[in-house]
């Protein structure tokens, strides 16, 4: 970190990508489709792509059209399926960008047909299956004449089926036995018309943890890629180790005395004189406002209290009455220190939200460090 750079900043570790991404193959024993969509879950879209291509993941599976064409242009050469609904006008970008797409009701195929057939060159798509999630993808009921139109259709190549998993994240769930046996029967239907069986790919993080059935032909981690478990109900089945780390530095030390409140609306107040450090970081980097009393950080290798409300740009933390602390000295939001750690799921459970929220929502006002990596 340079003199002027900001002191807060998101420090990424390469080597630990890494290794999650052989632990969850290892696991799966099938191919991985690395999933980097909504900025690699926070960690940076490009440089983690970079990375995992280095790292020999098959294939990456990203949200939007932007996300791939990011990719592309930084030079990602393996397959990427862009997973979310598309519009019409986007099927020629797509193709152009040799980027895989998501195909999910006859009207979106007939729409890539026609884009393809104008470019004269044929589009790879999969096929999206909803088999009990409601959002996108033909009912698994009704998925024989989607199949056969694809299959028939001159200008596009079927290279996967797949759908998603609504409550893979609890493993005693008992939807994901319900939507794995409509997924399979759906992909039935190709050896019932004679069609060669495309790539299935089915199994989430929650899949890949807990469901080794919904594996099949490849997996589609997400968060678990990234070292943190999907859900407080999930079963750490894979030693996994968390890629980003939060952290920034004190910037002000003061003494309050008892009684007199901090920060907006004066919602929390000393009982005794007390000393509290400020951190320059807050809701609008993403950090969340529900910590605002709730959370802790780490400073010299100490948990301390967040206290008062967070506020846009900076938050208060309570020492104690004997705390220790000084300008610059390091202050972990997420991450290890002295020994203690604070994961990102502890964080999510004291802001009443999930993991992929915290992590998703660390926006691009915070710099990002890359370290391990190298060979």
């Amino acid at each position: 970190m340079t003199d002027t750079a900001r002191p807060t900043r998101i420090r990424v570790d390469l080597d630990a990508l890494s290794h999650n991404l052989r632990a969850l193959r290892a696991h799966a024993g099938v191919p991985v489709m690395g999933i980097v969509k909504a900025n690699a879950y926070g960690h940076g879209l490009v440089p983690v792509g970079l990375h995992l291509q280095a790292q020999g993941v098959e294939q990456l599976g990203v949200a939007f059209l932007e996300e791939g064409i990011a990719l592309r242009q930084a030079g990602v050469h393996l397959p990427i399926l862009v997973m979310g609904g598309i519009f019409g006008p986007q099927a020629a970008a797509l193709i152009a960008h040799d980027l895989e797409i998501t195909v999910s009701s006859l009207d979106k195929l007939r729409q890539v047909e026609a884009a393809a057939e104008a470019l004269g060159r044929p589009a790879t798509v999969h096929l999206k299956i909803d088999t009990g999630m409601e959002r996108i993808g033909v009912h698994s009921y009704h998925a024989g004449p989607f199949i056969e139109a694809a299959v028939a259709s001159r200008w596009c190549r079927v290279k996967g089926v797949y759908s998603h998993l609504a409550c893979a994240d609890e493993p005693d769930s008992p939807m994901t036995a319900r939507q794995l046996e409509r997924f399979l029967d759906a992909c039935a239907h190709f050896e019932r018309i004679g069609a060669p069986m495309p790539l299935r790919h089915l199994a989430n993080s929650g899949g890949v943890l807990h469901f080794p059935d919904t594996h099949l032909d490849m997996v589609r981690p997400g968060i678990a890629l990234y070292g943190v478990l999907p859900d407080p109900a999930s079963r750490a089945t894979v030693a996994l180790r968390p890629a980003l780390s939060l952290v920034s530095q004190v910037v002000y030390f003061k003494v309050v005395p008892a009684g007199q409140p901090v920060s907006y609306g004066a919602t929390w107040a000393p009982a005794t004189d007390t000393r509290v450090v400020t951190v320059p970081i807050g809701y609008g980097d993403g950090f969340p406002r529900a910590l605002s009393s709730r959370g802790e950080v780490l400073i010299r290798g100490q948990r301390h209290p967040i206290v008062g409300r967070i506020c846009m740009d900076q938050f208060m933390v309570d020492i104690g009455p004997a705390g220790t602390a000084y300008n610059e000295d390091e202050v972990v939001l997420i991450g290890h220190q002295g020994g203690r750690g604070i994961r990102c799921e502890e964080v999510a459970q004291a802001a009443g939200t999930i993991p992929y929220e915290i992590l998703v929502g660390l926006n691009g006002r915070i710099p990002r460090e890359y370290v391990g990596g190298v060979g």
